[in-house]
């Protein structure tokens, strides 16, 4: 069926572009995409130029994880384009992009009262609400999961106007046309998407969009294993030459450069201050002071710093932070405190009333996020209008944050998304936008606000620290029959709510630590199959802000429970890969992940004196699951912790790409490793003992040990891979030192009680 020509143009670009297929969009949201002068815009995702060029649409923040090369893969595979001549257009913020299922798996977070609404996946009202609000947030490996499928659509109905517009040239119909490598093909006719994509603008897309698989279980093949030389990250040249700009790398005319100084840890207020030995700092401009802050403003950074340790501002504080109080609250919570019942298997109160054949009790310390790059962002506010250029996993809030600082809408704030030297959660916190919006407003003149490592260190939000004890009763021939998990630690994700759709400042989100939090608990069931199983939180109020970390608690769980696992297997006389099997009868899956990686591993039993530890994990977001199992090979000696190997098997569905999802994994191992050596720091006085990245026990490039990735083939829709090294590396590195010799560890980081 041939669709007719008929005027499809709804309005002009920017410059003067032309506007097309935007009923795909819902139209509430005004077209979030500029065209230029020889430009066609289609739909939210794409525009393609008049020289052929396709430039394709990412709306959340490129932090190492490939998105930006995804999203447009997946639009290049559906439209047919040509991969040389595919561009990236960071995305506004914009309704047309929200994380629907994000914010139906943070339901309990923006809507406490009400969570059970929006249980479901891209429900309706959690897609209300993220389209109301523009909820265009990064976080639990869900950019696939909510942009797959629109993208999808405006590829394939871009596809099939240029078809239409080639297929009326021809005389032909448009079924019979097809697109591949940036051309419009009918037998042995063709016409590039150049020729034709000015009249394609004059057609109506069909409905529903042809896209080229149908359903999305059939897509496995899409991209096969030599697909990734088809599609190779389009960051990668810039980021290997240095010529990839970041927050840093921004320069306005007349820009001037803040350094900070934050208060300590807890209800600091800015004190005193003596100006008088700054004065002879040369290119001192300003001092700009918040309630709990004080910038220096000068014609460089390193001056503007300087001026600092030469002020040493000081500031009254109560209830500050100590590493000793933090773990007294934590151990009276685990000890005394009300626990909540997070969930619950068969008849945990009958058979664990009993005596406990095997109790283990776990400390976690606090961990830091380590980012190379730290806190950074440009700023300029002239006729009331504020720009920022920045990375935010959550721009809509740093937008908001930004706007309530200086009193303005948020209409009048514009942020241009930048690319991120790292974050892994840390860009979801944006205090440092308000405080650039702030000294900005102050100076007059457009400003760079750059965080040093020491105030990442202060003012940075660290991942949770916990108590947690863990019993099991166990049958005669020491199989689980019964498993508790108890375990002390704040409402670390009720309290990155209250930041995040409440808009407080850390210190005031404090109030929401000592409530029962479920998704603080994210992860804590095991895989396995428990007759009897009880999983308690006991929230605790330490006085410490924490935020979210890459694994977040699914990272907590799988240490908690896989080096648990071993130490059953070892009371047993069990193998531990059998002990494992025996329990997954379930989740056949990820017994298949864990056999693999034993053959890859050749896994020898972890019998004594092997050095060879393994951790299986099973992680469920918005609806998708990913699995895998690691096994490492590990030691001590005269340097501390050595991992000689890490081998991973994950099943993670249909892989778009495979050497970004083999990167992820490969990175999360490492940060994984990281988690177990060091990243962590004691605090005294409000602040942490550890100000620089060489103190906190980061494995260095002669530490990396040799990695080997593999995937299960799945046709199951895609799992984002990143977090699911950094949660299954730590558990097998303990499991394996003890293998090695050592001493059963209870504690992250392990050097807290290596051997």
């Amino acid at each position: 069926m041939r669709i007719s020509r008929r005027g499809f143009v709804l309005g002009t670009g920017a410059a003067g572009g032309l506007l097309v297929a935007w009923a795909l969009t819902p139209r509430r949201f005004p077209a979030p995409l500029g065209a230029g002068p020889d430009e066609v815009l289609f739909d939210a995702w794409l525009k393609i130029g008049k020289d052929g060029v396709v430039s394709v649409a990412v709306p959340e923040v490129e932090m190492g994880q490939g998105i930006s090369t995804l999203i447009p893969q997946i639009v290049a595979y559906e439209l047919g384009a040509d991969w040389r001549q595919v561009a990236v257009e960071p995305a506004p913020v914009s309704g047309a992009y929200a994380n629907a299922p994000l914010a139906a798996h943070w339901a309990q977070l923006w809507m406490p009262l009400m969570p059970g609404l929006a249980d479901e996946p891209g429900s309706l009202l959690a897609r209300r609400f993220a389209e109301r609000e523009a909820f265009v947030t990064s976080a639990d490996g869900t950019s696939l999961t909510a942009h797959e499928e629109p993208a999808r659509i405006a590829a394939a109905s871009a596809r099939a106007m240029l078809a239409m517009a080639a297929a009326d040239r021809w005389d032909v119909a448009w079924e019979e046309c097809d697109a591949q490598a940036g051309f419009v093909v009918h037998d042995r006719k063709k016409l590039s998407f150049a020729q034709v994509v000015e009249d394609a603008a004059g057609y109506t897309p069909p409905r529903p969009a042809a896209v080229r698989m149908e359903p999305m279980a059939e897509r496995a093949a899409e991209f096969p294993p030599g697909a990734p030389l088809r599609y190779p990250r389009l960051d990668l040249p810039a980021k290997v030459d240095g010529s990839h700009a970041f927050a840093g790398d921004v320069r306005l005319p007349d820009m001037l450069h803040a350094a900070i100084r934050h208060g300590p840890v807890g209800d600091s207020r800015l004190g005193g201050y003596d100006t008088h030995q700054a004065k002879a700092v040369q290119g001192l401009v300003k001092l700009v002071n918040g309630d709990n802050w004080l910038a220096a403003v000068a014609n460089d950074w390193w001056a503007a710093e300087r001026a600092l340790s030469l002020i040493a501002p000081r500031f009254a504080a109560e209830g500050r932070a100590e590493s000793a109080k933090i773990d007294a609250a934590l151990r009276e919570a685990l000890h005394f405190g009300t626990a909540t019942r997070i969930a619950e298997r068969g008849d945990p109160d009958k058979w664990l009333s009993e005596k406990f054949e095997h109790v283990a009790h776990y400390a976690v310390a606090p961990a830091f996020h380590a980012t190379l790059e730290t806190a950074s962002a440009t700023a300029r506010f002239q006729d009331g209008k504020l720009e920022l250029w920045a990375a935010s996993q959550a721009p809509q809030t740093a937008r908001r944050k930004a706007a309530a600082a200086l009193g303005i809408a948020v209409e009048r704030v514009v942020l241009y998304p930048m690319p991120a030297g790292g974050s892994f959660d840390r860009r979801l916190e944006s205090d440092h936008l308000a405080e650039a919006a702030l000294i900005v407003r102050e100076v007059g003149r457009p400003v760079q606000l750059t965080w040093s490592r020491w105030q990442e260190q202060v003012a940075g939000l660290p991942r949770t620290p916990l108590h947690a004890v863990l019993a099991a009763r166990t049958a005669p021939d020491g199989s689980l029959t019964a498993l508790k998990l108890r375990l002390a630690m704040p409402a670390t994700a009720r309290e990155f709510g209250q930041r995040l759709f409440a808009d407080q400042p850390p210190r005031e989100a404090l109030a929401a630590q000592d409530q029962g939090d479920r998704l603080a608990m994210a992860g804590m069931v095991p895989p396995y199959g428990i007759a009897n199983l009880v999983i308690e939180h006991v929230p605790a109020a330490i006085g410490l802000p924490t935020g979210r970390m890459r694994g977040n608690s699914h990272a907590l769980a799988c240490f908690l429970i896989e080096t648990f696992i071993d130490e059953l297997a070892e009371r047993a006389g069990r193998e531990p890969l059998s002990y494992r099997i025996a329990m997954l009868g379930q989740d056949i899956r990820l017994a298949q992940c864990l056999q693999r990686a034993a053959s890859l591993a050749e896994w020898n039993g972890g019998a004594g004196g092997s050095g060879q530890g393994l951790a299986i994990h099973h992680m469920q977001v918005a609806g998708r699951e990913g699995r895998i199992a690691v096994i490492a090979s590990a030691r001590h000696d005269e340097r501390g912790i050595r991992v000689d190997k890490l081998t991973a098997v994950a099943d993670i569905g249909r892989i778009v790409n495979v050497d970004i999802a083999r990167q992820q994994i490969e990175g999360g191992l490492l940060f994984g490793l990281g988690l177990a050596t060091g990243s962590t720091s004691a605090f005294g006085d409000g602040l942490p003992l550890t100000g620089r990245l060489g103190m906190m026990g980061l494995p260095l490039l002669t530490d990396c040990p040799e990695i080997e990735v593999d995937f299960i083939d799945s046709a199951e829709p895609p799992f984002d891979p990143g977090e699911l090294g950094t949660i299954a590396a730590p558990p097998a590195i303990a499991n394996a030192l003890h293998s090695a010799g050592g001493a059963r560890l209870h504690a992250l980081p392990l050097t807290s009680e290596a051997q």
